[in-house]
């Protein structure tokens, strides 16, 4: 069994991934859960990520590799691996991983990238550095393991996309907002180009948070995994709203489609309104949202079908692979740190629009149905031009960022 798991991670190793469909095929649909339960809570965040499971709702672990990996990223969304000087992703996330970078270092071999050391006096860029909400390097927050893969989906993804950016990952003390908020400030504060949060309130249509509006910093946000409907902070029209697709690949890693996947959020903020950026996109009328924010701003994969390859053994142990709108929001915010050209707008999801033509546009697939889906079918449904499943669509390169 163990000269199995060795000769498994070696051909991995040299092939850089392993793709999660075969050459032109559809991906099967899979079982999956909420690894950080479901809340609507106004006051606290779930994360959004979703894991695979088997029919009886258990994590599917394995010695072996399966989902999608950087050559995936890398071939399928047509991007480099490395950025030319110094550029930092912060990831931003509840409670503490004690395992996140000794599965990082695991990870990293498994794919055939080179060694990523933690950030010390010397060591200052192509780094992992920890810290609590307050920057510190202690004291660290109490575990959680739900969080805890959600932490190692989030590092192990935006890591996967920018190989040589330096990774900040601020641990909260809970999965308050309070805490979350303190953390993004103190990442911004710390220099980052671009700030990752892969959670949210699904449901919840917050007022302005101050927290998340950095200008000159790209700061991704999931839509959420319960489909159509708003979610804070995503709905802040200073953040980058980051929405799901389904990521369909042939047996090269190249690209064959998108979807817009059934889970991801969308929505029309009632309390928030949009840039004028926004509403300046060609179709904006047929949107509905009218002067208010729509959410999404751009998209990627986070459908667990076409999920990521994640190693975790901090209640795990293994190999799994996860999905959910929590993979999307790394995965852009890996996307505009290799652009390396975030301090060019005020708000960094104005790129997107400045640059349709550069990006994928994903025009099939939705995420609801009857009702305002039906009265204004591009909240729900993916379409030619800009929707709110998707916004402007996916990456295609560098262009759009």
């Amino acid at each position: 069994m163990l000269r199995r798991f060795v000769i498994a991670l070696s051909v991995v190793a040299m092939l850089g991934a392993l793709t999660a469909t075969q050459a032109g095929a559809k991906p099967s649909a899979v079982h999956s859960k909420a690894v950080c339960g479901v809340s609507h809570s106004a006051t606290h965040a779930q994360c959004f990520a979703r894991v695979v499971t088997d029919s009886s709702g258990r994590a599917k672990v394995s010695p072996d590799v399966s989902g999608y990996g950087p050559l995936d990223w890398h071939t399928g969304y047509n991007l480099p691996t490395t950025v030319a000087g110094n550029h930092t992703i912060a990831i931003v996330d509840a409670f503490a991983n004690p395992n996140v970078f000794a599965d990082l270092k695991v990870y990293d071999a498994t794919m055939g990238l080179p060694k990523f050391p933690k950030c010390t006096k010397l060591v200052k860029t192509s780094c992992l550095a920890i810290r609590n909400q307050n920057g510190k390097k202690t004291p660290l927050p109490p575990t959680d393991s739900g969080w805890g893969l959600e932490i190692a989906l989030d590092v192990q993804t935006a890591h996967a996309v920018c190989q040589n950016c330096r990774i900040n990952l601020y641990e909260a003390n809970s999965n308050s907002f309070a805490n979350l908020e303190a953390a993004v400030n103190t990442a911004a504060a710390q220099g980052a180009d671009a700030i990752s949060n892969s959670y949210g309130a699904f449901g919840f249509d917050c007022s302005t948070i101050g927290a998340y509006n950095h200008p000159k910093i790209a700061v991704t946000v999931s839509t959420g995994d319960s489909g159509f409907g708003i979610a804070c902070p995503a709905n802040q029209n200073t953040v980058v709203a980051v929405g799901g697709t389904t990521l369909n690949l042939n047996g090269s890693h190249g690209y064959v489609s998108e979807s817009a996947w059934s889970g991801g959020g969308s929505g029309c903020s009632t309390v928030i309104n949009a840039q004028s950026w926004q509403t300046t996109a060609t179709n904006w009328a047929a949107i509905g949202c009218g002067t208010k924010r729509g959410m999404a701003d751009v998209s990627a994969d986070a459908n667990p079908s076409t999920g990521a390859a994640v190693y975790d053994t901090f209640g795990f142990g293994g190999w799994l692979v996860v999905g959910g709108t929590s993979l999307s929001a790394p995965l852009i915010a890996g996307v505009y740190a290799l652009a390396g050209n975030v301090t060019t707008w005020n708000y960094p999801a104005q790129s997107v629009y400045l640059s349709p033509g550069s990006l994928h546009d994903v025009t099939t697939g939705s995420n609801g149905s009857g009702g305002t889906c039906t009265a204004h079918p591009l909240q729900c449904h993916a379409g030619v031009g800009y929707d709110l499943p998707t916004g402007i669509g996916t990456p295609n390169g560098l262009g759009g960022f």
